[in-house]
């Protein structure tokens, strides 16, 4: 199996994404191998090229030595001739070979440096030789037959569909379960938080305008966000930050990615753009015929409310005598009983005076 195969494997098996270091430590070894077998094959390629090449200039140099292999003998007859001492030779120097120190023995610390500094510099080589084929990989991913890509996300790299196949991706999680949603006011804390991170709880109430301490709660247990320290203010309120689960959950390779004020704007005047759907046309039609219906029927409850009289709308108002005119009325009633009784039972006379006692 090749290590561009055993990474498309571990990629895919993977639920979160693969950071190059974790493939660097399980294919350090595989990796270096790869390496040295194209360093191998670059070398047996540079070989047979210029051994092609030697082919071609082959016949050229030979007849190259011939002439010079003719220069060669007339020169020595000619020497011949001129009788020169053959054992005159010029004296050669006396070549010196220097022997290599053995090398100095390191103590355990040095040696466990040394170690170190190999161990780094084999995963800074095997991480260079990954990185070279996951780029291979990525762009065979990105032709037009396959409708997945590997896409590098926090940190990491994980295979996705591709943008234009969403819809048909769309259609098939419609059927699924659908996951457990965020609320509206989960989103806004949200929102709030990533763009302003860190940020308190008190900064978030003030931009939403409302109390959002239980959104807090919810968020950290579904860890969305984290605690990022304490402001160095009055009452040290605790800060709050997105985790890498909120990347993961959203698609982003980290906060950069997020969509800007331009990008929402653009979106909100696109919507607003668009025409309205024909239903709506439809019932706005339907409410202009009815509205003159509705208008007479209005106008005949308001003359109904017009003609209730106002004694029945008000409770009739009792007249309230005054005291002193409530008793003169007692006063005269009593006054002219009496007179009645005179009249029926009248007074008797006087009766006569009594005579005089006798002496």
């Amino acid at each position: 199996m090749s290590l561009k195969a055993k990474l498309e494997a571990v990629i895919y098996a993977a639920e979160e994404p693969v950071t190059l270091a974790q493939m660097a430590t399980l294919f350090v070894d595989e990796a270096l191998e790869w390496k040295a077998g194209q360093e191998l094959a670059a070398r047996e390629a540079e070989a047979a090229r210029q051994n092609e090449e030697a082919a071609e200039v082959a016949p050229l140099l030979e007849g190259v030595a011939l002439e010079q292999a003719a220069e060669a003998a007339v020169a020595e007859v000619k020497a011949q001739e001129t009788d020169v001492p053959a054992e005159v030779a010029a004296e050669e120097p006396e070549a010196t070979v220097e022997v290599a120190a053995p090398p100095a023995e390191l103590n355990p610390e040095e040696a466990e440096a040394e170690a170190k500094r190999e161990a780094k510099q084999r995963e800074r080589e095997a991480k260079a030789v990954l990185r070279a084929v996951l780029d291979e990989l990525i762009a065979d991913y990105a032709s037009d037959v396959r409708g997945v890509e590997i896409r590098e996300i926090a940190g990491g790299y994980r295979m996705a569909t591709k943008p234009e196949y969403h819809d048909a991706v769309r259609g098939f999680v419609k059927g699924l379960k659908p996951p457990l949603k965020l609320s509206l006011p989960a989103l806004e804390t949200l929102a709030v938080i990533a763009y302003k991170q860190p940020v308190t709880a008190p900064e978030v109430n003030e931009i939403r305008g409302v109390e959002s301490s239980g959104v807090f709660g919810s968020l950290l247990a579904r860890k969305l966000i984290a605690t990022a320290g304490r402001k160095q203010v009055i009452g040290r309120p605790i800060l709050y930050k997105t985790t890498k689960e909120f990347l993961l959950r959203f698609g982003l390779k980290d906060l950069s990615e997020l969509p800007s004020m331009e990008e929402f704007e653009k979106m909100a005047a696109s919507e607003l753009e668009e025409p309205a759907p024909a239903d709506n046309a439809d019932a706005t039609a339907a409410d202009v015929v009815i509205a003159p219906e509705m208008a007479e029927e209005a106008t005949a409850g308001e003359a109904d409310v017009e003609a209730v009289p106002e004694a029945e709308s008000a409770p009739a108002e009792e007249p309230v005598e005054e005291p002193a005119a409530a008793a003169s009325e007692e006063t005269n009633a009593v006054e002219a009983s009496d007179a009645v009784n005179e009249t029926d039972n009248p007074a008797p006379e006087d009766a006569p005076a009594e005579p005089p006692p006798v002496l």
